[in-house]
């Protein structure tokens, strides 16, 4: 295999002819060089160095250097160096003040207007109290009006703003058929049981309200308690008018005579709310001491389980009598709420208008089928041709 050599250029080389050998130069590079390696060697490094120019590209990057430490040094501009904390604390994002005159009418006007509404609308919410509670209570019977009776006067309780609890009290046991009318009226109702027997007495209803009236003191229940038979017609302004009832309430009822061949109006006689007279025209129950119909007046529920409140002298619990004769179950009853007509409210003001009516509507013994269906159908008093 071939090799090249190149001989080194006499220009380069520092050397002098001495006895015709040719030496290098004693400079100390060349010596320094000549300690670490060998001669070819030496030669050949020095002539790549020598070659490629070291110096000027020395020169230039030490140019170029003190060039950029030039630039590096010199100050071109002004620097606050005055750095304190609060220059780096956050922006104040507030917004600006605004000063706001007395003398514009116009925002002086819309100012107090605010306030006033403001004002009102905070004494309309003290002044707002929560309803009465009201307590109606309904003895009920298996008879053909019975389905009719119960869903008529339950359409009306719809009607009147809650709270209501309507207490309906059946004898001796609880149909199926009376809870799913009392289910489909929509009233939060109580159904209960009157185990006492009624056979012996002409009222039937009155173990049933005694029934309700055990029930409201047992549990003390608050509110105005309203004997509504399930006969009678009312008007959804009479349930409103007895949250205005404090102690004893007590208004006019208009009614059939049993031989329903005349009208008459049984009840108070009021100047204005103070009960000073009563309305009745049959005699024979001119000996009673108040002349009411059953569903003519109302009382506080607090009375049956609370007497002190009241001041009532003796704790007996305040019954319907079962002794009495019929037409004084009322007046009885009354005795033991109230003392005389000054503990009475007559509704309403003046107790010139009547809010229910009752209309004796009974068809005797008949009794509806059991579950309101028919086994058999009815015989045909017209037939199709």
């Amino acid at each position: 295999m071939a090799s090249i050599r190149r001989t080194l250029s006499p220009a380069f080389h520092g050397r002098s002819t001495q006895n015709g050998a040719a030496v290098f130069s004693s400079s100390p590079s060349n010596k320094l060089l000549h300690k670490h390696f060998p001669s070819s060697t030496s030669s050949t490094l020095l002539n790549l160095v020598y070659r490629r120019g070291w110096r000027r590209s020395f020169r230039r990057c030490l140019f170029f250097f003190l060039i950029g430490l030039l630039f590096g040094i010199t100050p071109f501009g002004q620097m606050d160096a005055d750095i304190r904390p609060k220059d780096f604390s956050s922006p104040d994002l507030r917004p600006p003040h605004v000063h706001l005159q007395s003398d514009d009418p116009i925002v002086s006007y819309v100012a107090l207007g605010v306030n006033t509404q403001l004002e009102q609308h905070n004494e309309v919410t003290d002044s707002i109290e929560p309803l009465k509670q009201l307590i109606v209570v309904t003895p009920t019977y298996n008879r053909g009006f019975q389905v009719y009776f119960l869903n008529r006067l339950g359409q009306v309780l719809r009607l009147v703003k809650p709270p209501l609890v309507w207490i309906v009290v059946e004898e001796k046991t609880v149909s199926l058929e009376t809870a799913r009318i009392l289910r489909k009226t929509g009233v939060m109702y109580r159904h209960v049981v009157s185990t006492r027997n009624s056979s012996d007495v002409k009222d039937r209803g009155v173990h049933q309200r005694n029934a309700a009236l055990e029930h409201i003191e047992r549990h003390k229940l608050d509110g105005i308690v309203f004997f509504a038979d399930d006969d009678n017609v009312y008007t959804p302004e009479l349930f409103e008018s007895l949250r205005t009832i404090s102690r004893f309430g007590t208004w006019p009822v208009a009614m059939l005579e049993q031989n329903k061949n005349k009208a008459i109006v049984e009840g108070p006689v009021c100047n204005a709310s103070r009960v000073i007279g009563w309305h009745t025209n049959e005699k024979s129950k001119r000996l009673r001491r108040f002349h009411v119909d059953m569903s003519g007046f109302a009382f506080n529920s607090t009375i049956l389980w609370d007497p002190k409140r009241w001041g009532r002298p003796f704790s007996n619990p305040i019954r319907q009598l079962d002794t009495v004769k019929e037409g004084f179950q009322e007046t009885t009853f009354i005795e033991q709420v109230v003392e005389d007509e000054s503990q009475m409210e007559g509704l309403p003001p003046g107790c010139s208008k009547v809010m229910n009516w009752h209309l004796h509507l009974d068809i005797g013994n008949v009794v509806y089928p059991k579950g309101w269906l028919l086994e058999k159908n009815l015989e045909v008093t017209l037939p199709i041709k």
